[in-house]
């Protein structure tokens, strides 16, 4: 059987509010056989808090089927001098790097929530400081970029922008470590030691999960909740192998082909 990439914000809740028929739509991909991994850019929350989360919406599963994007950032700067720009539940999962407030190696930006958290963390002095780094010769990475995601109050500006003004004031290119990167996918894959060709990703983002994952060589589905536009998709390139309405289609969707 397949394995299925699922991601978890826009596909499983919006805000902490479930969307109806995830919980079931897992235990239904379970019984039918399929190797799940949970993969998400979410950099708001701790694995072991995501995993709390989830089973709170009915889902079952184990933390070590979450793949996060602050678990690539401990294995990529592991022993490295870095500045992070995170919110405080994800520190305890960036094992293995030390953190300082300068003479860095790395500059680490991680995600936005909707707290006013967020205003502490992306401060001017903070993006100042993490500038300053960057202009000494520290190298750029962020655990993604996105512009924006999809809230219960709408659409939220999210860190990808703090990320593209530090590229853009110190003449750098920072190193993505999430979705859409192609490290990240491998890392999915090796986890489900799986191929590629017979592994399905699911998400709501058009660009971090669709074209992240094609780019890799995986089938995509798209669902039509969380970030998902009708006018974005109708006026991109970028071409799903499959739309549903909701992960809750997905078992019905997948028991067809």
């Amino acid at each position: 059987m397949a394995a299925i990439l699922l991601d978890v914000d826009g596909v499983f809740h919006i805000s902490g509010e479930p969307i109806p028929g995830g919980a079931d739509a897992v235990r239904r991909l379970r019984e039918n056989g399929h190797r799940l991994r949970f993969v998400t850019n979410t950099t708001t929350r701790s694995r072991a808090e995501m995993a709390e989360e989830l089973r709170r919406l009915g889902i079952s599963l184990e933390e070590d089927e979450i793949q996060t994007t602050a678990a690539a950032a401990a294995h990529a700067l592991a022993g490295r001098r870095v500045l992070a720009l995170v919110m405080a539940a994800i520190v305890s999962d960036l094992e293995g790097m030390e953190l300082v407030g300068e003479g860095a190696d790395a500059v680490l930006l991680g995600g936005a929530d909707e707290t006013e958290e967020t205003g502490r963390v992306f401060s001017y002095m903070n993006l100042a400081r993490a500038f300053a780094e960057l202009d000494a010769g520290a190298e750029l990475y962020c655990l993604h970029k996105n512009a924006w995601w999809q809230t219960s109050r709408g659409p939220l500006l999210d860190a990808g922008v703090f990320v593209a003004g530090l590229e853009y004031a110190a003449g750098v290119e920072a190193t993505v470590l999430g979705k859409p990167s192609a490290a990240f996918f491998e890392a999915a894959l090796a986890a489900l030691d799986a191929d590629a060709e017979m592994t399905w990703m699911v998400g709501d983002d058009l660009y971090a999960d669709i074209a992240g994952a094609q780019q890799f060589g995986l089938k995509t589905v798209l669902v039509r909740t969380g970030k998902f536009r009708p006018d974005e998709v109708e006026g991109s390139r970028i071409f799903p192998d499959a739309i549903v309405n909701s992960i809750a289609q997905l078992p019905d969707w997948l028991e067809n082909q």
